[in-house]
């Protein structure tokens, strides 16, 4: 059965080259195309896909992820950061013929990866406890010294302190990390037993809740959301690896 695909993005073009790209891999279905948040949740409801692929510039404060997940339970949810940027000049070349760019690669692969799982490399559980923030840092920077990879090191303790503290403060549970490489990008999980959604928020003065996932959108290549079991969730990121540490 092909993975069913919904894309969002507001530049009908950059839908155009993911959705030719797709068909170009195969085993791949894009079942609908939305231009904003309010018609992902719609077709999201109408067409229950197996992704949902978000390239909007700006869904803080709209809370896409929350509604989506209402509408599509067992959708897996995509942040796909590069196409959250401004900078969309890797969408065509000057002959408007598509370009074969290593951050549209990067997505069809991790597409393609839906409903496998790269081995599983370290798993640890963590308490309903604020102090286990701490723990979950110690235990991603000794695995990464273990297997040699000091290039994400920094990124990858920040993201693990936003995805730890997410799943406190929002599912208020205890929550399993579990960290996976593959060739292109290490996989920071957290899942918990909760049913609050973490959604961005917009970026204020005074504001300190719901910056945590703009950092981690900044810091990963992607980022995203999938019902875990017993109706909790996962939410991952992926961080580049450096070519050097892949091989």
């Amino acid at each position: 059965m092909p993975i069913r695909v919904l894309l969002v993005d507001d530049v009908v073009e950059v839908r155009r080259l993911v959705r030719a790209s797709l068909h170009s891999r195969g085993g791949f279905e894009v079942v609908g195309e939305a231009e904003d948040g309010v018609g992902a949740v719609r077709l999201a409801g109408r067409f229950r896909p197996d992704v949902v692929v978000l390239g909007l510039p700006d869904i803080a404060g709209h809370d896409v992820l929350s509604q989506v997940r209402a509408a599509s339970p067992a959708s897996q949810v995509v942040v796909f950061s590069s196409l959250e940027t401004g900078d969309r000049g890797w969408t065509r070349d000057r002959s408007g013929e598509q370009v074969e760019d290593a951050d549209l690669d990067y997505l069809i692969d991790l597409l393609d990866s839906v409903g496998r799982r790269d081995e599983t490399l370290a798993v640890i559980d963590l308490p309903d406890d604020l102090r286990s923030v701490s723990t979950a840092r110690r235990f991603v920077r000794d695995k990464l010294d273990e297997w040699g990879l000091d290039g994400p090191v920094d990124d990858a303790l920040l993201v693990t302190s936003e995805l730890a503290a997410n799943a406190l403060t929002h599912a208020r549970s205890s929550y399993r990390l579990r960290l996976s490489a593959g060739d292109q990008a290490l996989r920071i999980e957290v899942a918990d037993s909760g049913a609050g959604t973490p959604d961005p928020q917009p970026l204020t003065a005074t504001e300190e809740h719901g910056r945590g996932l703009h950092l981690v959108g900044a810091l990963a290549a992607s980022w995203g959301m999938e019902a875990g079991e017993g109706g909790g969730k996962r939410v991952w990121a992926e961080l580049p690896l450096p070519v050097a540490a892949a091989e």
